[in-house]
């Protein structure tokens, strides 16, 4: 496969969806974009913005096992993982997988379930595996979580712990779709489920994709400039760095007292991965700071932990990422 095929098969992908989703094209493309980088995805929005329509719509589109989670207050960690059975007739103990064994995992309002489910799902979100009483089990390959949450009704949820939310590559916020398309949206009634999607990656072009993913280029430059955006979210490292990033962290002062803790070095590895993904999707063998600023908000925007002074201001995380992104200068 060479990128030409890799930009045809993302062109393919979002036309099979188009038939389906009105005016979520790029929700579509992020949502593969992760996925070829090998990295889970938490979706958040109001309900009835067809988050969960467009999530089992790309994985009919990748042709994958689908399983959904309904997450709620009194799940526990055996719904997810699976159990223990014991067989009368046979004097021992077999194991019944849970729902998690599939290639694609929609975990349906995913902070309304406790802090052991939360548990078990990084175990299975960060090793790819889970554990069954004594003994370890392999979840299939790929294994991709995308996970909803809704941001207005917070009574019986619980706050994704901050190691949690850092295993998802990318977060993306799904908005009220134009007056346009919301038009065009209410005249299917609520039949666009019904409406067949084709398969478009066949036996192994996931593994092509990833192989052509890795082999797309990136300077040293934009890593440098990678690890400034994310030095700048870090107030306490400025007396680390060199005095011209000095320098900037001091003009950006009015940025950094919103933050009470940035983003790790994880995030930076997640911004590259979607940066090359992103230059594949666009049918170039290199990175550009373009495509470093493109997936920055996505990345970045659920691994700022704010502070009061931004809630008070009614600051938000996408406000801080891109007054950061207009005053560092481009490699």
């Amino acid at each position: 496969m060479d990128r030409n095929e890799a930009k045809t098969i993302v062109e393919n992908v979002r036309a099979e969806a188009a038939k389906r989703l009105v005016g979520q094209e790029q929700l579509i493309t992020d949502m593969f974009m992760a996925f070829i980088a090998g990295g889970h995805v938490l979706v958040e929005g109001v309900p009835g913005l067809a988050k969960t329509l467009a999530i089992k719509t790309l994985t009919e589109i990748l042709g994958l096992d689908f399983k959904r989670i309904q997450f709620t207050p009194d799940l526990l960690p055996a719904d997810v993982t699976g159990t223990l059975i014991y067989e009368q007739n046979k004097g021992s103990f077999s194991v019944r997988k849970g729902p998690i064994f599939a290639n694609v995992i929609l975990a349906d309002e995913v902070n309304r379930a406790p802090a052991k489910v939360q548990s078990a799902m990084l175990e299975a979100m960060e090793e790819k595996q889970v554990t069954i009483g004594e003994e370890t089990y392999k979840l299939p390959e790929p294994f991709f979580v995308l996970a909803t949450q809704n941001p207005v009704e917070q009574e019986g949820t619980y706050n994704l712990p901050e190691a949690e939310l850092d295993r998802f590559i990318m977060k993306l916020n799904v908005s009220y779709p134009s007056a346009e398309n919301e038009v065009n949206i209410v005249k299917t009634c609520g039949k666009a489920a019904t409406v067949a999607v084709s398969t478009v990656l066949k036996a192994g072009d996931i593994e092509e994709l990833r192989k052509l993913y890795d082999s797309v280029n990136c300077d040293d430059k934009i890593v440098e400039y990678i690890v400034s955006i994310l030095n700048v979210t870090r107030a306490d490292n400025s007396k680390k760095q060199s005095r011209s990033f000095a320098a900037s962290v001091a003009k950006s002062n009015d940025i950094t007292r919103y933050i009470h803790f940035g983003a790790s070095p994880r995030a930076g590895i997640a911004m590259l991965q979607c940066a090359k993904v992103r230059a594949l999707f666009e049918g170039r063998d290199f990175v550009l700071p373009e495509d470093v600023k493109a997936v920055a908000c996505n990345v970045l925007r659920h691994r700022l932990v704010l502070s009061y002074e931004a809630a008070a201001d009614n600051v938000t995380s996408d406000e801080i990422i891109s007054r950061i992104l207009d005053f560092i200068p481009l490699p």
